[in-house]
């Protein structure tokens, strides 16, 4: 297993390389890997101050560990953070977020480069958010003894780890302090495969949906133009063409009922285009308009890149992405709000999206026909709408606190000034 990891993570990089002149994301992250060492040690030379080391796979990830990164900075203020980012899609958005002291793409996982890579950060403190864990770095940071937690990380028993051939894998659990994981059953399985160094403390994301909700709007006067007659908005985030045959329907059918705001997940001209080509001259691209003539549109596109957490404080109900296709995005955004959400099918790898079924404030949906069948009540009774409005903030606000959690257990058993 060694051997195929090492084999995996080269091929993985030789692709990227071969398909990068196709691929923008590809060609970013080819590029954010030349030279990358040497800028991160001369980035590193002269700085005194101690460093926690933070890394996330990508923007979901960072999301999640952003309020434990704010609260550690709060904390410890003579501490700064280096936060990593494997994806390009991660680094390019947050590359300049300010929380952060500075902020790098991920070496490549090998001996030389996790060795090199530790000796110009020397953390005093690793965190790795949710998964995404790596061999030659969790060994050089067991072997020189820096604090290593897994902070809202779920597990689930198909996983390499719970596996007979996992063996590799299970190892590079085993090499962290502690592991914080979101639910009981994650707990459990971990000490059925000798991996007793793990609690439970929740989602950090709980933290974060919260203080956004509670926080004083941005000015967004194109959105207050849209919903300014007060119809129902229905927000769909996080789109993927392999949810539009769902939605379809819904929007034809609601057109003259609903206002529709859509998000795609990937901010692309094909995937902008076959959202307009649902309800042609009815909709109407976020950047292309004014509050002169928004209003004469019942769909706006969301066609850039920061706004969508933003949005969901406009609507009544919302869509989710994602699980028509390889599993659903970020629901918690959503709830915090307390809209009512749907979406497809694949979505039981998320402890939040199984709560929210089980409580009655989610609906998984197969097919277009089940979408509007489950949405036709709420739309219709207004006091079931805002049943699972109460339900949902409810749900929401009794899950946060794991950042708190997580940061006395820091402050009791590792970190000092």
């Amino acid at each position: 297993m060694h051997f195929l990891y090492i084999l995996s993570l080269h091929l993985y990089a030789l692709l990227l390389r071969l398909v990068s002149p196709f691929v923008p994301k590809a060609a970013l992250w080819v590029q954010g890997q030349r030279t990358l060492l040497p800028r991160i040690q001369q980035a590193l030379q002269a700085e005194t101050a101690p460093l926690a080391w933070f890394h996330c796979a990508s923007l979901g990830e960072f999301e999640q560990g952003r309020p434990l990164m704010e609260a550690y900075a709060q904390q410890y203020p003579s501490h700064k953070i280096v936060l990593t980012f494997f994806s390009a899609s991660g680094y390019e958005v947050r590359k300049n977020w300010p929380g952060a002291a500075y902020v790098f793409y991920l070496p490549l996982d090998t001996a030389d480069n996790a060795r090199l890579f530790l000796a110009a950060v020397r953390p005093r403190l690793a965190v790795f958010v949710k998964y995404e864990f790596w061999h030659y770095f969790l060994t050089e940071l067991e072997r020189q003894r820096v604090p290593t937690i897994c902070v809202s990380a779920i597990f689930w028993p198909k996983q390499v780890y719970f596996r007979p051939w996992g063996g590799f894998h299970r190892q590079m659990l085993r090499k962290f302090t502690h592991i914080f994981t979101q639910n009981q059953d994650s707990v459990e399985m971990l000490r059925s495969i000798g991996v007793p160094q793990a609690s439970v403390a929740g989602d950090t994301r709980f933290d974060t949906v919260v203080r956004t909700a509670a926080a004083p709007p941005r000015d967004l006067p194109l959105l207050d133009a849209f919903t300014d007659d007060w119809a129902p908005v229905f927000i769909i985030g996080s789109s993927w063409p392999e949810d539009l045959p769902a939605l379809t329907p819904l929007l034809q059918q609601y057109q003259d009922k609903l206002r529709f705001i859509v998000a795609p997940h990937e901010i692309s001209e094909t995937n902008l285009r076959l959202v307009e080509e649902v309800l042609p001259g009815r909709v109407v691209r976020y950047s292309r308009t004014d509050k002169a003539t928004i209003a004469a549109a019942r769909v706006l596109l969301i066609d850039n890149v920061g706004l969508l957490n933003q949005l969901y404080r406009f609507g009544h109900y919302a869509y989710i992405g994602g699980a028509f296709g390889k599993g659903l995005h970020n629901t918690l955004e959503a709830a915090a709000f307390g809209l009512p959400l749907f979406f497809g099918p694949t979505y039981h790898k998320f402890q939040e999206a199984q709560d929210l079924v089980a409580i009655g404030c989610a609906f998984p949906v197969t097919s277009a026909e089940e979408l509007l069948k489950v949405f036709a009540p709420l739309y219709h009774r207004e006091d079931l709408r805002l049943t699972v409005q109460d339900l949902s903030l409810d749900y929401v606000h009794d899950h946060s606190g794991a950042t708190n959690k997580i940061m006395q257990w820091l402050a009791a058993q590792v970190v000092t000034e």
